[in-house]
């Protein structure tokens, strides 16, 4: 079965108002499917130095040998890996000045409220299309604290000093298929460096963008925040709607050292032909701190279940998440805590909603070390379901090797309050705005901690989605 067979009719009532096509002549791409050739064609076109090609061709191997996941969650039929272009460069050479970007390409963006972003709330954009950051940009204040913010390709060229001890250190190529694949092919993404005890007030954005058909797109973050420092790192996004499949498979790698705290938010927005596989994990060292942020809706299947390593007494790490899942759609997101250091604490804290026949699941893994006493780890799993054909489950596993920890679980599974419905109509609203906006109502604990822009944004798409589907009942 191909994949355009495999991922079928998207329908009417699946209006992605995002998936506007720009028409563009590529600079430079591969073809389709994966082999040495196509590393080293990804190498060469970025001008790598030798010990990063190396490194990318052991991932491949690693990738070759890992066995495909048995995947209990969202099913992957109608991905075929030999179909997916590995590499696609939109233009030859980033640019700082927004002008000099393609005039389809500098639309987009301008649509997407990026640049409006950029100029408002953002201490630092970088801003990808397919495999490559064409636009980059920091506020000049930051050059004096010693702050590195850019793409991994700059990186890898102007800091690789800084970046070698941790690239691939908190996801190894051999964790997992799709990290080894990452491994092997990433292309673009960001590297943030905050040095000791510098505290970078607004945030940073990295807006990712799929234009191609059948592309990859395979980013790779990484994150450092020396001791007493801190930054809160956004990422968002979107992709062109088209009948085939596309596939995203990103990492992020978060160090947060000493006493320092590290804030990761993403809205994750794609249509329903785009296979999204998300690896993020952080390591937290002795009185860290470490808190995710995750919204995913749209796709057709989602894994996503960020992670911290607390391995510094004191550690701290958090994940708030959130899951919309419509027709045709499966989210599988959660959060993985991993308390290995004494007086260790943990909070999960995770938002589901399905609805036209939709699934949304909550995944998560709480794991106590022997060293890790007088630990604590709480999560709170809620779920909402509009309808009869849509589904909801936790999956919760804890592990507990320490005697004096303590683990909390708590689920419940709701829907929309007949009463509270009623009285919103019977003041006027109709029955999609009063379910949007209860809607709104519970995922709002999650979606105030997003930024500003980012909290309207989810709350508007959901709505949209709801809109464009009718009724809800």
């Amino acid at each position: 079965m191909s994949s355009v067979e495999a991922l079928g009719d998207l329908g009417p009532a699946d209006r992605y108002e995002l998936g506007w096509r720009d028409c563009l002549d590529y600079a430079d791409g591969t073809g389709t499917g994966l082999s040495e050739a196509t590393i080293r064609r990804i190498s060469a076109a970025k001008g790598e130095r030798a010990e990063v090609l190396q490194r990318r061709l052991q991932a491949l191997e690693a990738f070759e040998e890992l066995p495909t996941p048995a995947w209990v969650g969202p099913s992957l039929v109608g991905l075929d890996l030999s179909e997916i272009h590995y590499y696609a460069r939109p233009i030859e050479h980033r640019v700082d000045d927004w002008a000099a970007l393609p005039p389809v390409m500098r639309a987009t963006f301008d649509r997407l409220g990026v640049p409006e972003a950029e100029r408002f709330q953002l201490e630092g954009l970088c801003a990808q299309y397919d495999s490559e950051v064409v636009y980059e940009r920091t506020r000049a204040e930051l050059d004096p604290l010693g702050v590195v913010f850019c793409d991994m390709d700059t990186a890898v060229r102007e800091h690789w000093d800084l970046i070698e001890p941790y690239l691939g250190s908190v996801v190894p190529p051999g964790s997992g298929k799709f990290a080894a694949l990452n491994a092997a092919v990433w292309s673009g993404g960001t590297f943030l460096y905050v040095p000791a005890g510098v505290h970078v007030e607004r945030p940073l954005q990295t807006y990712f963008r799929v234009n191609a058909e059948r592309l990859g797109q395979f980013e790779h973050t990484l994150i450092v925040v020396e001791d007493g420092g801190f930054a809160h790192y956004v990422d968002a996004c979107s992709a062109t709607t088209y009948e085939s499949a596309s596939l995203h498979v990103g990492v992020v790698e978060v160090i947060a050292a000493e006493n320092s705290r590290c804030r990761v938010s993403g809205v994750q927005y794609w249509p329903k032909n785009v296979f999204n596989i998300a690896t993020k994990q952080a390591v937290a060292r002795r009185g860290a701190r470490v808190e995710w942020i995750d919204a995913n809706l749209g796709a057709r299947a989602t894994l996503t279940h960020p992670g911290v390593i607390l391995e510094g007494e004191g550690a701290h790490g958090s994940v708030l998440s959130i899951g919309y899942a419509a027709s045709g759609q499966h989210q599988d997101s959660g959060a993985r805590m991993m308390h290995l250091a004494p007086r260790t604490t943990s909070t999960v804290t995770s938002k589901s909603i399905a609805r036209d026949g939709g699934r949304s699941d909550y995944r998560g893994v709480i794991h106590m070390a022997p060293e890790a006493e007088a630990s604590r780890s709480f999560v709170r799993c809620d779920s909402l379901i509009l309808d009869d054909a849509s589904r909801s489950d936790t999956y919760p596993s804890i592990e507990m090797e320490a005697g004096t920890s303590r683990v909390g679980h708590e689920a419940s599974v709701s829907r929309l309050d007949d009463a509270r419905l009623f009285y919103l109509m019977s003041r006027g609203l109709t029955e999609q705005e009063a379910t949007a906006l209860l809607v709104a109502g519970f995922v709002e604990p999650i979606s105030r901690e997003l930024p500003l822009d980012c909290a309207r944004e989810v709350n508007r798409l959901i709505a949209l989605d709801m809109e464009a589907a009718g009724a809800v009942g």
